[in-house]
């Protein structure tokens, strides 16, 4: 990670030329913008921010407004909100050249937050749970498919027939997983080099599947995490000449990918869960009670659906029990 003074001196000695100011969309991307680094320097350190157009977070995945969002439509008109970089975010992004980035809250130009922005969703619902006397905590399991093909090829292709990496299933498995390790790797060593720190990765349960698993972090820090770590795992396969998709399920044979979550909520210093505690069962049974009302975050689209289906490793009924 960087301090602003650290992100300054690299500046000055011409190390970085670029940062990318960038907050989360509804769809879980960055949008943004590039800018000159030494303008960035010289203006958000003294509280200036970027713009950014408030329709960006009424686009729907091909990047067309979806209609009837109060805040910005085509009846009141579109227009400007305010990037407000977290500097606790700032880090260089290695696979890019002489690049940094920082991740942004949104505000109006009075300064209140865009209350429907992800990342101010988010901060609601950590500062809920502090006022509870909980630190919400997490970590991930997120699957992806890792294809022969660019991105220009497989849009050609209409996203139809795509070749998996290794035609062979990879869970666990290690010496099929080698032919993908060069890539992998890179990722792995990438996302460390970025701030975002990676436990494992692993094959998963069908060709081309496989698996990079994040330490747990607190929820802002591991939400971050996961948008600059499909950013830029996306970078890089452009760079190897390949493509990865986290589509849940990109063709109907094959086993569909998904993000598995490990939660927790701490107190103290120490796991409130542990030993099955009484705040555990509550927790467990409010995603229970709550399973149809969490599927708009869960299976945001018509594709997630398509992953439900018996005999197929996709959870189909509401269940708990120990792993």
């Amino acid at each position: 990670m960087l301090t602003k003074e650290h992100l300054a001196h690299q500046v000055e000695n011409k190390e970085i030329d670029t940062v990318v100011v960038a907050f989360t969309d509804m769809q879980g991307r960055l949008m943004g913008k590039r800018v000159d680094a030494e303008y960035f320097v010289e203006t958000s350190y003294e509280g200036e921010s970027t713009e950014g157009c408030n329709y960006l977070l009424t686009v729907d995945m091909e990047m067309d407004p979806v209609q009837g969002y109060e805040m910005a439509n085509w009846g009141s008109g579109y227009g400007d909100f305010e990037m407000v970089p977290d500097f606790n975010t700032l880090r260089v992004i290695p696979w890019l050249d002489a690049t940094a980035m920082v991740l942004c809250d949104v505000a109006w130009h009075d300064g209140k937050p865009v209350r429907p922005s992800p990342r101010q969703v988010l901060r609601a619902q950590i500062e809920r749970a502090r006022k509870l006397g909980f630190e919400p905590m997490f970590g991930s399991e997120l699957e992806f498919y890792l294809l022969k093909e660019t991105y220009a090829e497989a849009h050609a292709k209409n996203y139809v027939g795509l070749t998996p990496s290794v035609p062979y299933i990879l869970d666990y498995h290690v010496l099929a997983t080698t032919y993908d390790e060069p890539f992998i790797r890179a990722v792995r060593k990438g996302m460390k080099a970025a701030g975002v720190q990676v436990e494992s990765s692993k094959g998963e349960a069908w060709p081309g599947q496989q698996e990079i698993n994040f330490r747990f972090a607190d929820a802002l820090t591991m939400a971050d995490n996961h948008v600059i770590y499909k950013n830029g795992i996306k970078e890089m396969a452009h760079q190897h000449g390949c493509a990865v998709t986290f589509m849940a399920k990109p063709d109907h044979r094959w086993i569909g990918s998904s993000c598995h979550v490990h939660s927790s909520l701490w107190k103290d210093g120490r796991n409130v869960f542990d030993g099955e505690s009484q705040a555990f069962k509550q927790y467990l049974a409010g995603h229970i009670a709550h399973a149809s009302e969490l599927a708009v975050f869960l299976a945001p689209n018509i594709n997630s659906y398509k992953r439900y289906a018996a005999g197929s490793w996709a959870p189909t009924t509401l269940a708990w029990g120990h792993d």
